[in-house]
């Protein structure tokens, strides 16, 4: 049988590497400013949507969509009284700085399929959707029901997911294609905290702007500041010192008249892994901070500068924690902005384990913002609670062994930092499609997918949904 799903699958690759490509080429990035009430996420997102739903009425799959915020193909008997959901997406990042691709244009090199999306999570959404297609082209009998479901914002706030299933049904149990094989069957929790302020000023220095930063769950890859001063050469002079001390970040300085243009230059990575990248950001603060700034503009300077640089487990503010289940807590500082006279905050983005609350981590945020410093820490935004699903329910039992009959590797359970759709189901899990041993790029410049991947990965989905949906629970 294994021989036979990795037969059946490679079949497919030609065609799931047009249609992902397609696919890959649509923007689609959460828009606020963009919205409407037709396209609630932005144009790119509703597009990638609706090209779902086309390739999916196109290929003979029962179809709906919901409110342009969730749309889902289905197979198997109308009438189930069960249901196994897999549950991808289709929104993705903005593509950040250091490509040396067009994030937009999907390219073959050496074997990898480049470019925004290709492992999270088009590359992987699409290998299970080819999976289902290959259970529909083999007929075969299915006992519970199949939905693949795909949202376009699971990068923000998974604007729909939970109303989607109120609607629905919730299904029996499932799994999202959005992390790494063999299983993640244990996810932390993830909160938000927002520290605002006004963006008020003093000393001899001004702080006209400094922005990191788009997202909560990337580490910013870029920072930028602009700062007022009589003596534009020592500020120049004291950061090429800073620099040439701290060697983890790059920079540069752009003069004009009396302001100077401060660019720093770290790595961006996923939030949920913080500790592999540098925050230029929170690098920009720690050189800035020595300066002779006063007001919010020193007390914001300060907090990343000091309490928040360098220190991903947040020992720092005192929210450091772990558990033998799910470990370490995590803390990313991912939004970073001030303007002069305007209103400023600091996202700190954190992925916690099952022995702390959101709520005891705001209260350690707001305790340590520094003297001076008129602000206030709350929680904002989408929050979750740890999630963990045991190894020996027959989801977990049934995902790990396919797995092993596949690959003939080992196989075992595994909690993460990272938050996927996995979660909104009672039982539900992360499984793929990243294996051992590829580089993560997601969130990355050059992100990538093995191509040779897609069809090991869309044999082993195949196999799993029909197990699934005739296993005995």
């Amino acid at each position: 049988m294994t021989t036979q799903w990795r037969a059946e699958a490679l079949k497919y690759e030609d065609e799931l590497l047009t249609d992902l490509k397609e696919m890959l080429a649509i923007k689609s990035v959460r828009d606020d400013e963009a919205a409407t009430e037709d396209a609630p996420l932005g144009p790119g997102p509703k597009e990638a949507l609706l090209k779902f739903e086309e390739f999916a009425k196109r290929d003979g799959f029962r179809t709906g969509n919901y409110k342009n915020l969730v749309a889902y193909a289905e197979l198997g008997p109308e009438d189930a009284e069960e249901t196994v959901a897999i549950i991808g997406h289709l929104d993705v990042m903005p593509a950040g700085d250091g490509w040396t691709k067009d994030p937009w244009s999907p390219v073959i090199e050496d074997g990898r399929l480049y470019a925004r999306g290709a492992s999270d999570d088009k590359g992987p959404s699409f290998t299970a959707y080819y999976a289902m297609k290959m259970i529909k082209d083999l007929n075969l009998d299915l006992k519970r029901k199949l939905v693949l479901v795909m949202g376009i914002d699971e990068e923000s706030d998974w604007t729909g997911m939970d109303e989607f299933f109120e609607d629905y049904g919730m299904p029996t149990m499932g799994f999202s294609p959005d992390a790494e094989f063999p299983i993640i069957n244990g996810e932390k929790g993830n909160v938000s905290i927002v520290t605002r302020f006004a963006g008020t000023q003093g000393g001899s220095l001004k702080l006209v702007s400094f922005s990191a930063g788009s997202r909560p769950n990337m580490v910013p890859g870029t920072a930028v500041a602009v700062v007022e001063a009589a003596d534009t050469a020592a500020l120049v002079s004291a950061m090429d010192a800073y620099l040439a001390a701290e060697k983890r970040v790059k920079g540069e300085a752009k003069v004009d008249g009396n302001q100077v243009t401060f660019t720093f230059y770290g790595k961006q990575v996923h939030g949920a892994m913080p500790e592999t990248g540098e925050n230029a950001g929170t690098y920009l603060a720690n050189f800035l901070q020595d300066q002779d700034f006063g007001g919010n503009a020193k007390g914001f300077l300060t907090f990343l500068g000091t309490q928040l640089h360098d220190d991903t487990v947040a020992e720092k503010i005192g929210a450091k924690t772990h558990d033998d289940l799910m470990h370490d807590l995590s803390m990313n500082v991912g939004i970073q902005r001030f303007t002069d006279g305007e209103d400023g905050f600091v996202n700190t983005n954190f992925r916690y384990p099952q022995n702390t609350t959101a709520e005891e981590i705001e209260g350690h945020v707001a305790a340590s913002l520094p003297a001076g410093f008129e602000a206030t820490a709350k929680q904002e935004g989408h929050a979750q609670v740890p999630h963990y699903v045991p190894g020996d329910d027959p989801l977990v039992k049934t995902l790990l062994q396919v797995y092993r009959d596949q690959t003939g590797l080992p196989a075992g359970e595994q909690v993460i930092g990272g938050g996927t759709f996995g979660r909104l189901l009672k039982r539900g899990v992360a499984f793929g499609a990243m294996f051992e041993g590829v580089p993560d790029t997601m969130h990355q410049a050059d992100e990538f997918y093995p191509v040779s991947d897609l069809t090991r990965a869309m044999a082993i989905f195949a196999q799993s949904m029909y197990e699934l949906a005739n296993v005995e629970d």
